[in-house]
């Protein structure tokens, strides 16, 4: 990419961005548009938010009631797999 990143070059790079897997000088690159760019540093923050908050609500599934259990898979013909 060239020193303009613009809005959309960003959005194409985000989530490897939001998960650190992009190198050094384009990381610097995006950086330096989100501090010019408020409209882009909302959407970094938002997808971090979400991130996070996701990990910190989501612990161990919930258990599925039984009798929900059983109708869900009679619904999707999978009785024989109702343990």
């Amino acid at each position: 990419m060239n020193a303009g990143l613009n809005c959309g070059a960003f959005l194409d790079e985000l989530s490897d961005y939001v998960d650190g897997v992009l190198g050094e000088a384009l990381c610097a690159e995006i950086e330096r548009h989100i501090a010019d760019c408020d409209d882009c540093r909302v959407v970094v923050d938002t997808l971090k938010m979400t991130i996070y908050l996701y990990h910190e609500t989501s612990t161990v599934p919930a258990e599925i009631p039984m009798d929900v259990r059983e109708r869900l898979f009679h619904r999707l013909n999978l009785e024989d797999f109702i343990a």
